[in-house]
C-alpha cells in the first residue's frame, strides 16, 4: 500500500508555513464551505523585495466535488479573472501530493497552477487552496452535447481533443514521470472558443518508482486497465495509455467501450471485445493470476465494433492502445504520431469555422530521448520550416 507523503519538516504546524512563499493563511468564517458570494482572501509577495499585496477571490458556483473536497469558480476581485479553485482539507502531518506534482509540470496540455494558499475554518480544520486557471468545459459534457442530440462528434474534434490528451501523457510520463491515474472524459478539460485541450485533476496521480508498489484500486472504472482489474500493483505509465484508448474509443462510438457494473463486470466488458487473455497475457499483467480459468471468448474484430465509414486509422490506434500487455501498447509520443491525426499536421489545416487550431507542435523537453525519425514524424516540415532547422532539435 502506498503510504502518505511525509510533510517536510519545515511544514506545519503553523499551517502557514507550507503554503508558498508570502502567502498566509485567512481564517474564514461559516465553516468553509465554498458558496456563492463566499470571500478567501490570501497574501502573496514579499519576498526578495517584493511588495506583499492582497488577492481575494469570490466563490461563484461549485464545479465539481468529491471525496476530496470541491472545486468552484471564482473570480479575483482584484484582476476580474476566472480562476478555478480546488479546496481540499489538508492533514497537518503530511505534504499535499497533488500540489508538490502540480508545481513541477507546465505544459500547454495540461492544467497550470497559479498560487495556492491555506485556510481554516472557525473549527480550526486546514483547507489547501490550489488556484488554476479556468477552463469552462470538459470533454465529458461536449460528448453530452453531442450524444444528447444524437450526433456524432465530428471526427476532426475526435483527432484534436485526443491528440492534445496525448501530448499531455507524453510529457506528464516522460519529464516530471508522472502517471495520472485517472485519465477520463470528466478530467479532460476543452476550451470552447479554442478547442486547447487540458488534462486536469491530479489527486490520484503518482511518480511510479520502478520496485515501488501501489494501490491497484485507482482510476474509474470505465477507464481501469484490466492489469489493475487483477489486482497488480508493479504497473507503469501504460495505464493511463489504456484509459485514453478507452476515451478514443468512446468519442467514436458516442457511449463508453466497456460500461462495466463492477470491477469483475469490468473485465467481462473487456474479454467481449478483446477476448479471453492468455496465459503470457495475464503474466503480464499480474503474474499471481496464470492458475486462474476464464471462459474462452474469441477476440471481436475491431472494425466491427466501430460503424462501417470508420476511418482504418481510427481502428488501427484504438487496438494499438487497448491490448492486454502493458509493454504491446504503444506510449503517448508515438500515439501522437500516428497517422490518425495526419490531417492536424497538412500546411492549411483549420478548425471547422475556418480558425487556426490551438498549438499542436510546440514541444519542448518530452522529445528528449526521441529518435529523430520521431521527431520528424511529430513536427510538420512547415513548422520546421517555420522556426527554423534548429526545431528538429527541440528536445535536447
Amino acid at each position: 500500500m502506498e503510504a502518505p507523503v511525509p510533510m517536510a519538516l519545515d511544514a506545519p504546524p503553523p499551517p502557514a508555513a507550507a503554503a508558498p512563499a508570502g502567502s498566509e493563511k485567512k481564517k474564514e468564517e461559516g465553516g468553509g464551505d465554498a458558496v456563492t458570494g463566499h470571500i478567501i482572501s490570501t497574501t502573496i509577495g514579499g519576498k526578495n523585495g517584493e511588495q506583499k499585496r492582497t488577492i481575494s477571490y469570490m466563490a461563484e458556483r461549485v464545479v465539481g466535488t468529491g471525496s476530496f473536497g470541491i472545486v468552484f469558480q471564482a473570480k479575483c476581485l482584484e484582476t476580474g479573472e476566472t480562476v478555478a479553485i480546488k479546496k481540499v482539507l489538508q492533514d497537518r502531518r503530511y505534504k499535499n501530493r497533488e500540489l508538490q506534482l502540480m508545481r513541477a509540470m507546465e505544459h500547454p496540455n495540461v492544467i497550470s497552477l497559479k498560487h495556492c494558499f491555506f485556510s481554516t475554518t472557525s473549527r480550526d480544520e486546514l483547507f489547501l487552496n490550489l488556484v488554476m486557471e479556468y477552463v469552462p468545459e470538459t470533454l465529458y459534457r461536449v460528448l453530452k452535447h453531442y450524444s444528447n442530440a444524437n450526433q456524432r462528434m465530428p471526427l476532426i474534434y475526435v483527432k484534436l481533443y485526443i491528440y492534445q490528451l496525448f501530448r499531455g501523457l507524453a510529457y506528464i510520463h516522460t519529464v516530471p514521470g508522472v502517471c495520472h491515474r485517472d485519465v477520463k472524459p470528466q478530467n479532460v478539460l476543452v476550451d470552447p472558443l479554442t478547442h486547447q485541450v487540458k488534462l486536469c485533476d491530479f489527486g490520484s496521480a503518482k511518480v511510479l518508482v520502478p520496485g515501488e508498489p501501489n494501490i491497484s484500486y485507482i482510476c474509474s472504472r470505465y477507464y481501469r486497465a484490466p492489469e489493475l482489474i487483477f489486482g497488480a500493483t508493479e504497473y507503469t505509465t501504460s495505464i493511463d495509455i489504456w484509459s485514453a484508448g478507452c476515451v478514443l474509443a468512446e468519442l467514436l462510438l458516442g457511449q463508453p467501450l466497456f460500461p462495466g457494473e463492477s470491477a469483475v463486470d469490468q473485465l467481462v466488458e473487456i474479454i467481449k471485445v478483446l477476448g479471453t487473455p492468455t496465459r503470457e497475457e495475464i503474466r503480464c499483467m499480474n503474474p499471481n493470476y496464470t492458475e486462474f480459468r476464464f471462459p474462452q471468448i474469441k477476440a471481436h474484430p475491431w472494425h466491427k465494433i466501430f460503424h462501417k465509414r470508420m476511418p482504418p486509422e481510427a481502428i488501427d490506434l484504438a487496438s494499438r492502445l487497448l491490448q492486454y500487455s502493458p509493454s504491446l501498447r504503444c506510449t503517448a509520443l508515438d500515439a501522437c504520431a500516428h497517422s490518425f491525426f495526419d490531417e492536424l499536421r497538412e500546411p492549411n489545416a483549420r478548425l471547422p469555422n475556418g480558425r487556426l487550431f490551438p498549438p499542436l507542435f510546440n514541444f519542448k523537453h518530452e522529445l528528449a530521448s526521441a529518435s529523430q525519425e520521431l521527431i520528424h514524424r511529430l513536427v510538420p516540415d512547415h513548422i520546421r520550416r517555420q522556426n527554423g532547422l534548429n526545431f528538429v532539435h527541440a528536445g535536447s
